[in-house]
């Protein structure tokens, strides 16, 4: 479509901008579209997300995610350099798709002669329209073959296991094919990737090949671009992906989808102001996509890992907007930083609940980001110009007064990336005793740091990263994602400070950001939040492991057998007061007492 648009000479009034939800799906399509042009990628294509700009000043379609889009929006509210903005994937709904439809609606007033164009696989097309002062609908039929559904007789206790099991019976009985397998998350899909291949390899070198092939936004690009290869003649491939692959990417070939109705998501309890990581059923909506997308290059089954009923009557016909179950602390902030005060009459097509707004509102005082008034304070505006969650950058802000800039920096950058250990199913105490190697009795946003400098020391190598299972990549992109910004504390004369080897000032630092998610020990067992009272716990895989510190900070909080806090270090509590005068003070005597 940027391709039509660009010949239609478009591009010769501005830029053609489209945006993505996921940044795996804006790069490929990027590359994809450059191939198509038959340019280098950057110059007449460009993509642009967090942290990596590939784009030139002769960059006429750009696609970004639709978070970068939104940063554009807060330096020109006008887009002055675009004449077109096509919002790709609009049915996910993101947090900043939402916010972005509201901003590219007083734009349009603005400036007429933009062009908006919202596109998207199933859609409510009525309801936006309406929304977009009643523009014309296009529906575009796609290629569609009949899809076989198939459901179980009975639900499913361990939907890896039966997933994993269908997807052998496939492959075992099933005419040519290759097969999509929707699973969470990284560690799930590389645990289904290590189990599937061990048990083909058992069954001996008479079954004919099946080549196995994850996907997942953190997984490096040329390992992305391996699942679009057609598998070598005689074998079948497994593309075993998350929802990225519902509508993001299309792969050809596929033929046989196996669902099991689960996606993982953020949940947010505004109540309670905490965040934390679910697997949760998918809707109607999202499971008649999955299927969709066995019938793309002809007839197709889809095996459904729940029953009818349970798809009939447990599940929402749409997916809930992220808006509405997202803390939005950051969005607010960033609309503070456009001068949009009135937040609660800002046209948003699906309003978020007002107590989450206003928890919000809390969490920026709190952070001093905003004053009595509710408006932005000189730290707030430093606050909005990274691209990071507020708490990460008031920490990255204070660490400057602290002295231990240089340090908090690398520990912002290794939090924004996923996975940095890496775990291989048949090696495990071996890369166990590696990661102990690292640990720091502070805890574990030490430990990263520790990390980092390791391989720093080391001068980057990647056979350092090999020997010591540590993922390589993470570790790229990590230091990437540290010069951007590195890069905006410049801009802004910002000091970069070593505090050397005294990490009590790292320590602080990390409580100015994150007092929210101070936890006590609990007499009984693991650790109760001090904001909720929520019982929580150390993960295994935590530096603090059977440490027991009295008082901790984490990072975030993962819900799987049990609520885990994630990336925990141990702190003094007379810091959390120093912190966060306005959040503590309100405590009763008894609750937040000095130890004696």
């Amino acid at each position: 479509m940027t391709q039509y648009l660009a010949e239609e000479g478009f591009a010769n009034r501005g830029k053609i901008g489209c945006t993505q939800p996921r940044r795996v799906a804006a790069m490929s399509v990027a590359k994809r579209v450059a191939e198509e042009v038959g340019c280098r990628l950057g110059e007449e294509v460009g993509y642009t997300i967090r942290f990596e700009d590939c784009t030139s000043p002769s960059t006429r379609i750009k696609y970004m995610t639709d978070g970068m889009l939104l940063r554009e929006c807060l330096l020109d509210p006008d887009l002055s350099q675009y004449s077109v903005i096509i919002l790709d994937e609009a049915h996910e709904r993101t947090i900043s798709t939402d916010v972005l439809f509201g901003l590219l609606k007083s734009t349009l007033k603005n400036r007429p002669e933009l062009r908006v164009i919202v596109t998207s696989a199933t859609l409510n097309a009525e309801k936006f329209s309406k929304y977009f002062f009643d523009c014309p609908i296009f529906s575009i039929p796609g290629r569609k073959f009949p899809v076989e559904v198939l459901y179980t007789k009975e639900p499913e206790s361990d939907y890896l296991d039966a997933a994993l099991i269908t997807v052998m019976q496939i492959h075992l009985s099933e005419p040519p094919g290759d097969v999509l397998l929707f699973l969470t998350g990284q560690e799930e899909i590389d645990t289904a990737c290590e189990i599937l291949y061990e048990r083909m390899k058992a069954l001996g070198p008479q079954v004919p090949d099946l080549v196995i092939l994850p996907v997942y936004s953190a997984l490096p690009s040329e390992m992305q671009s391996r699942i679009f290869e057609p598998a070598p003649s005689g074998s079948r491939k497994v593309v075993i992906a998350t929802n990225i692959a519902e509508t993001s990417i299309t792969i050809d070939g596929i033929y046989y989808v196996v669902d099991p109705g689960f996606v993982k998501q953020n949940a947010y309890d505004a109540k309670v102001g905490m965040d934390s990581l679910i697997v949760t059923p998918i809707s109607q909506a999202q499971a008649r996509q999955r299927s969709g997308r066995a019938g793309r290059t002809g007839p197709g089954k889809c095996y459904r890992l729940y029953t009818e009923a349970a798809y009939r009557n447990e599940m929402l016909p749409n997916p809930v907007p992220e808006i509405q179950r997202t803390n939005l602390a950051y969005t607010v902030l960033t609309l503070k930083a456009m001068g949009i005060n009135d937040l609660l009459h800002f046209d948003f097509m699906d309003p978020p609940p007002i107590q989450t707004l206003l928890t919000a509102l809390e969490q920026l005082y709190a952070l001093s980001a905003l004053d009595d008034e509710g408006l932005l304070t000189r730290l707030g505006r430093k606050m909005a110009e990274f691209p990071l969650e507020p708490p990460l950058s008031k920490m990255l802000i204070q660490s400057v007064d602290l002295g231990c800039s240089e340090e908090i920096l690398t520990v912002v950058a290794m939090l924004s990336v996923q996975n940095v250990f890496y775990r291989p199913k048949e090696k495990q105490a071996a890369s166990d005793q590696k990661k102990a190697k690292f640990h720091q009795p502070e805890g574990d946003h030490l430990t990263l740091l520790t990390v980092y400098n390791a391989w720093k020391a080391s001068k980057f190598s990647n056979a350092w990263c090999f020997e010591n299972f540590i993922q390589g990549r993470s570790m790229k992109r990590c230091q990437d994602i540290r010069k951007q910004l590195v890069g905006i504390m410049d801009r802004y004369k910002q000091d970069i400070i070593s505090c050397g080897k005294n990490y009590n000032k790292v320590r602080r630092a990390i409580c100015g950001g994150f007092f929210r998610h101070a936890a006590k020990k609990d007499p009984q067992e693991g650790y109760k939040t001090l904001v909720e009272g929520t019982p929580v716990y150390i993960h295994p895989s935590s530096a603090l492991f059977n440490k027991g510190p009295e008082w901790v900070i984490y990072h975030e909080l993962v819900l799987t057998t049990k609520e885990y806090m994630r990336e925990v270090t141990a702190i003094e509590p007379k810091w959390l007061t120093e912190a966060a005068p306005t959040f503590f003070k309100v405590a009763d005597a008894n609750t937040i007492r000095e130890p004696k």
